[in-house]
C-alpha cells in the first residue's frame, strides 16, 4: 500500500456491501454530489483532517467532493449575503446532493465557526432550497473522552434544515492521537466507524435524491400556494 491508499478498507469493501443491490433500487445516474464542512480554522485542523478522510472514501465510493473554507466568512448578519464567501457557500450547498458536517468540541458544543457556516444557509434561495431533502452525515472531533455534544447539536440543525440526517455518526476522541503526522487517520476503530457512515451516507443519498422534491413537499405548503393562486386569480 502506497500513501495514497485507504488503510484497513480491503479491496472487496470498495464496492460498498450490497451495491448491485442498491443500484438497482436506485440507479447511478451520475456521482453522488457531496459537500463538506469542517468547524475549525486552526493549521492543523482534526475536523478538516477528519472530512478530508471522509472525503478520500466518498471519492473510492464513487461520490464527487468538494470543499468549503471558512476561513474569512464573516458572522451572520454582519455582511450582506452579497458577500463573496457567502456566495461560495451557497452555491456549494445549491449544488451538493448530500453533505458532512464535521466539528470540534469546545466548551461542550460544536464551534461557532461550524454554527456560522450553517446560520448562513437559508432554508430557501428564491425557488430553491439549498438544503432540504438532502442527506447529511454528522462527526465531530474531541480533545479528550469520547463525547456526543457537538454530533447531537449538528443532527438539531440538520432536521431544523429538513436534511435527511442518517442514523450512524462518528466522534473520534483524543484525535490528536489518531492521525499520522502527514495528516492521514491511524487504523482503529474510530477509523472503521468513518467508514461506515460514509457507506450509509452514500446509500441514503443515492436511495433518496430522486425523489427528495417528495419527501419534503408539505400539506401545510400546499395549502398556502393554493391560496395564493386562488388570490392572484
Amino acid at each position: 500500500m502506497n500513501e495514497h491508499d485507504l488503510p484497513q478498507l480491503q479491496a472487496e469493501l470498495l464496492d460498498i456491501p450490497s451495491m448491485e443491490k442498491l443500484q438497482a433500487a436506485a440507479p447511478m445516474t451520475h456521482a453522488p454530489k457531496i459537500l463538506l464542512l469542517y468547524g475549525s480554522l486552526r493549521e492543523r485542523s482534526f475536523s478538516r483532517l477528519l472530512a478530508e478522510e471522509a472525503a478520500r472514501l466518498l471519492q473510492t465510493m464513487g461520490c464527487e467532493t468538494r470543499f468549503f473554507n471558512p476561513s474569512g466568512l464573516p458572522l451572520p448578519d454582519d455582511a450582506p449575503d452579497t458577500h463573496p464567501k457567502v456566495v461560495e457557500l451557497r452555491e456549494l450547498c445549491s449544488w451538493s446532493e448530500g453533505m458532512v458536517w464535521s466539528s470540534p468540541e469546545r466548551h461542550g458544543a460544536m464551534t461557532g465557526i461550524m454554527k456560522t457556516q450553517i446560520d448562513w444557509i437559508p432554508l430557501a434561495l428564491g425557488a430553491v432550497r439549498p438544503t432540504q431533502g438532502k442527506t447529511l452525515a454528522v462527526m465531530q472531533v474531541s480533545g479528550g473522552s469520547q463525547s456526543f455534544n457537538a454530533v447531537n447539536q449538528m443532527r438539531v440543525l440538520g432536521r431544523w434544515m429538513r436534511m435527511i440526517t442518517i442514523p450512524n455518526q462518528s466522534s473520534v476522541a483524543m484525535a490528536y492521537k489518531e492521525f499520522e503526522e502527514q495528516g492521514r487517520m491511524k487504523p482503529s476503530a474510530y477509523y472503521d466507524r468513518v467508514v461506515d457512515v460514509m457507506e450509509e451516507l452514500v446509500k441514503f443519498t443515492l436511495l433518496t435524491r430522486s425523489v427528495s422534491e417528495y419527501l419534503v413537499d408539505r400539506y401545510s405548503e400546499r395549502k398556502e400556494a393554493q391560496a395564493l393562486d386562488t388570490k392572484v386569480l
